[in-house]
């Protein structure tokens, strides 16, 4: 039979019969790989789903009663209330960063609330899913795990009357279907995967996660139609030299959007960090210079987190500029207003500044503590012990407020801070307006 190469794009879906550089469809760059068909691209099924039978829209089936726990009350509070029969969720991450340490987690919590639960690997064999459960002391009668890397295995164990309450699969792109051609991975067995999968399972009522690699840049991988067909989209981030993990919520059709917890990689797991408020402050002096606090709000959680800044001399025709944990282009614009605004010069210093614990910050509130932290290692002056930053720097050297300001102050005052130093309310009786305010204030500088 004659095969035909076709092209697909990683991002879209696509299909182009020439391989272009640009995506006609989405515009992206070097996204189309190539396919081969039979038939000339001619397929005898659908992979997308088959419509049901028509019925009012009152008599659908009403599953908001039979939502049930994930153990962790917390992630059943980001999901909505936990796992919807016949949800789909999509949970994406780098390489070991710990994506399949919590959903065995999960799964074993699961299968421990007496729900049968399927555990499905394509990357790991079975005696390496065991060794991890019995060290994350996990295994339960209900909880069932299967190593294959072709889908449909799987299909007689989720239907009927065994069918489980939850399967997780781990993960979407090492596993094939006879229902499309090419090697694991690309776009046509990731699209015929995760359709076959997320339709048989809304049939059963069964929850299902879908786990997802990410490429270099941090995207999830594969069409996007894989982050359209499914219920809730989770990233798992973090550095896998730092102990914490960052689980953010980035599509939630039962909950809330843009919600974060905070983990710490343990010896038994993934722990839960309780009250996050400080916890990337570590052991802080206050009375070192070249350190500010700000008030950030990592979707609708604020936190606390120390901004660390180095001005030294430089012996270099050109000075260093480095900035870890933030866009270094912030660092090189808030230089050029603080020389133009402030008077100062920078031209023979090096000037380092990173975000401290790891954190990776990239909220325009930030901004002022960045300054006042270049501006307390320049002048060699100690900011106040308990004060806390944030704002936004334009490039006239105004500080302009920022998004979720009550939530800032509020945690702020909780956690004791003072001074508060912010954009001036409308009011005009608090905060500051520009940067030449702050500076005198902070650094008791004449006037003149």
């Amino acid at each position: 039979m004659k095969l035909r190469e076709i092209y697909i794009c990683a991002l879209c879906g696509a299909r182009s019969f020439q391989w272009k550089g640009q995506c006609p469809t989405c515009g992206e760059w070097n996204c189309l790989e190539p396919l081969q068909l039979k038939d000339g691209g001619r397929k005898s099924e659908s992979l997308a789903p088959r419509a049901e039978r028509l019925i009012r829209l009152a008599e659908a089936s009403d599953f908001a009663g039979a939502v049930f726990s994930t153990g962790m009350e917390a992630f059943d509070r980001i999901l909505g209330k936990g796992l919807v029969p016949g949800a789909a969720i999509l949970v994406g991450g780098e390489p070991g960063i710990g994506k399949s340490t919590l959903l065995l987690q999960i799964a074993g919590s699961v299968a421990a609330s007496g729900r049968r639960t399927i555990y499905l690997s394509g990357e790991e064999a079975l005696s390496q899913i065991r060794s991890r459960a019995e060290r994350l002391e996990l295994l339960h009668d209900n909880l069932y795990a299967m190593a294959s890397s072709q889908v449909e295995d799987i299909f007689p164990l989720i239907e009927g009357e065994n069918a489980p309450a939850l399967l997780i699969l781990d993960s979407v792109q090492t596993l094939t279907s006879s229902r499309a051609e090419g090697l694991p991975g690309n776009v046509s067995q990731v699209r015929a995967v995760a359709t076959e999968v997320v339709e048989r399972c809304k049939k059963q009522h069964t929850a299902v996660v879908l786990v997802g690699h990410v490429t270099k840049e941090g995207h999830l991988a594969g069409p996007r139609l894989l982050e359209h067909m499914v219920d809730t989209v989770i990233s798992l981030e973090g550095d896998r030299q730092q102990v914490f993990r960052l689980l953010r919520v980035l599509k939630n059709r039962f909950g809330p959007n843009q919600e974060m917890l905070i983990f710490q990689m343990m010896e038994q797991g993934l722990e839960l960090v309780e009250d996050p408020s400080t916890y990337f402050l570590g052991a802080r002096d206050a009375s070192l210079s070249g350190t500010a606090v700000v008030m950030a709000v990592d979707g609708q959680r604020p936190l606390a987190v120390e901004i660390q800044s180095l001005v030294t001399k430089s012996h270099l025709t050109i000075p260093r500029r480095t900035g870890l944990g933030f866009d270094v282009n912030r660092l090189h614009l808030l230089l050029a207003v603080l020389e133009k605004r402030l008077r100062l010069s920078f031209a023979q210093a090096d000037i380092y500044a990173k975000v401290g614990g790891g954190m990776r910050l990239m909220e325009p509130g930030m901004d002022l503590p960045l300054v006042a932290a270049i501006l307390s290692s320049y002048y060699d002056i100690p900011l106040p012990e308990r004060a806390v930053f944030w704002g936004e720097v334009d490039l006239n050297g105004q500080i302009r407020p920022v998004a979720g300001h009550v939530v800032r102050e509020g945690q702020a005052r909780r956690l004791g801070y003072h001074p508060v130093v912010c954009p001036a309310a409308g009011d005009g009786k608090r905060g500051f307006h520009t940067l030449k305010q702050m500076q005198q204030a902070l650094f008791a500088l004449p006037t003149g």
